[in-house]
């Protein structure tokens, strides 16, 4: 299949060759590829049946001549995780996790780095400059090895040492500088120019995004497999199903461009729906470094520098996103996306919360996007029947003193010393009802997730003996038989609901004294909340298992 590149300026199109950056009429360097949809539409839904599952998948769809198998390590492909346990805190029944950590060098940058590197193979370039924070410049060098091109990786001299020693271990120039982001990519700018080297350029590189937009070809064909096909999409086309939100937390911005680009192209082609629905685009930045969060908010059309940046998170610290943001700024008013920021302390939050619910091991970055995503849908703007799909972007590498903390592990203590333990956000308020004082714990509840989740979070914090029923009466049983130190209450439950437990349970002396915490999905009408009035010590509502104020209702239980 034949390509082009055009002029998002002027529209000129011309041929691609990588080193050819500005428009030969206008001298713009945002340009992108197209391709002969038309074409593509027809040939390739008959083809993918016999092709695997990774990013060359779509090799009609990206600026490649042909595929070079020796230069393929299994980029893409990543797995959709139905995220069970963080959609039941969230009371949302959709969320996914696209888990970009199972590529190669374990983040989504392998995607721009395997397009661009078979690129630059395909034109004959030997040597190439990249500016990075960490995981483009590891993605680069570990392809870069494989096709004998020479990287010159400029980093940051706040990107962790064990990132630098990984892309030096590839075979690549280190160039340690120290200043910022957007300092450190002038430099490399500069270096490449005086040398006639070829320069990655983020989202300006061509390559870049279209190996980006295999993202949203993915998810696409991801979901049709998870809810079935769209029965409304037009016959001829395959009808793939989109997500109603796409979140990732972003820096410069690339991957929400790439995967965007995605979708239009789907949508042009006729593969999705008969409504063409583009899902709404959720980019999340760091407190910190959030230029574009900042503009959006204020309404304008550009964002304004943040010449030093704030944040612990340094792949999140592009303080000059450019046109960047007037690109995305404009794909969210069309699909009613936003930005939002979080703080480095929600981030790192997060982080715990995705490793000790769903058993993913995040970089700091990726844990803004699930930061993003718990403020959102506390806010109401993520409903609880969307899906929403959230990138992890990447894997941790070595846990840092400043995501743990000081208590990360476990003492054993001996007499002649003292433990100050030092605890944070909600599982830590959760391990707080300690095991001392609250070692037997009842959970009624009808629904198997709910128990499942409460359960997780007791037994990842200390040594508890936790019994669970599944209606009122079996908890009412379960009670009277077991005596607990603390019941957690569904109100809603076949049987016998929890207004009825609680009133046997309080006109029982032997049972009236059990602390209650309820939980409900329903909302309470003033008389209901009347009738509890006296009875529990916090009322949850389900879907709130993150809130601040259902932290501080479990911080007043055990003081």
């Amino acid at each position: 299949m034949s390509f082009s590149v055009r002029c998002m300026d002027c529209g000129h199109l011309t041929a691609y060759h990588p080193n050819e950056i500005n428009c030969p009429q206008c001298n713009s360097q945002w340009r992108e590829a197209i391709y002969d949809y038309t074409e593509i539409a027809k040939a390739l839904p008959g083809v993918l049946a016999g092709r695997s599952f990774d990013l060359w998948r779509y090799q009609e769809l990206l600026p490649i001549a042909r595929v070079q198998p020796a230069l393929r390590m299994g980029e893409g492909g990543t797995p959709l995780i139905r995220a069970t346990n963080i959609g039941t805190m969230l009371g949302c029944n959709n969320i996914f996790i696209k888990d970009e950590r199972q590529g190669p060098s374990a983040s989504f940058k392998d995607r721009q780095a395997a397009v661009t590197i078979a690129a630059l193979k395909e034109a004959g370039i030997t040597e190439m400059v990249a500016a990075s924070t960490g995981n483009v410049a590891i993605a680069y060098s570990a392809y870069a090895a494989r096709a004998g091109i020479k990287l010159w990786a400029f980093v940051t001299s706040l990107v962790p040492a064990v990132k630098m020693r990984e892309i030096a271990l590839y075979g690549s120039q280190v160039v340690k500088v120290t200043g910022s982001y957007d300092q450190v990519k002038k430099i490399a700018a500069d270096f490449a120019s005086q040398r006639g080297l070829y320069l990655d350029m983020g989202a300006r590189t061509i390559t870049s995004v279209e190996g980006m937009k295999t993202i949203a070809y993915e998810i696409a064909e991801q979901l049709t497999l998870e809810f079935g096909r769209d029965r409304l999409a037009p016959a001829q086309g395959p009808g793939w199903r989109t997500p109603d939100w796409y979140v990732q937390a972003i820096s410069g911005g690339l991957g929400p461009i790439g995967v965007t680009k995605g979708f239009l192209e789907m949508r042009q082609m006729g593969f999705i729906g008969a409504s063409g629905t583009i899902p709404a685009i959720a980019c999340i930045q760091a407190d910190g470094c959030a230029p574009m969060v900042h503009a959006w908010k204020q309404n304008l059309d550009d964002a304004s520098p943040v010449v030093n940046p704030k944040t612990h998170i340094e792949t999140l610290a592009t303080g000059t996103p450019g046109r960047a943001y007037k690109i995305l700024r404009k794909k969210m008013l069309e699909a009613n996306g936003l930005f939002e920021s979080v703080t480095d302390e929600e981030a790192f939050r997060a982080m715990h919360v995705l490793a000790k619910m769903e058993g993913i091991s995040a970089e700091p970055a990726s844990a803004a996007a699930f930061a993003g995503l718990f403020k959102l849908a506390h806010a109401g703007i993520i409903k609880p029947d969307d899906v929403v799909v959230v990138n992890c972007t990447g894997h941790t590498m070595p846990a840092e003193p400043l995501v743990l903390g000081s208590s990360w592990a476990r003492n054993v203590v001996l007499p002649s010393q003292e433990e100050s333990p030092q605890e944070e956000g909600l599982l830590a308020a959760l391990s707080r009802i300690a095991p001392d004082r609250f070692p037997r714990i009842a959970i009624v509840d009808d629904t198997a997730d709910a128990r499942r989740l409460i359960r997780r979070i007791l037994q990842s914090q200390g040594e508890y003996t936790l019994f669970e029923a599944s209606n009122g009466r079996e908890g009412l049983e379960l009670i009277q038989r077991e005596h607990p130190d603390l019941l957690i209450l569904d109100l809603m439950m076949p049987e016998m609901d929890g207004f009825a437990v609680l009133d046997a349970l309080k006109a029982d002396p032997e049972t009236a004294q059990i602390p209650v915490i309820v939980s409900t999905a329903k909302e309470l009408t003033p008389g209901e909340k009347g009738r509890l009035q006296g009875q529990i010590h916090a009322l949850m509502q389900k879907g709130d298992f993150m809130s601040d104020e259902f932290l501080e209702e479990v911080k007043s239980l055990i003081r």
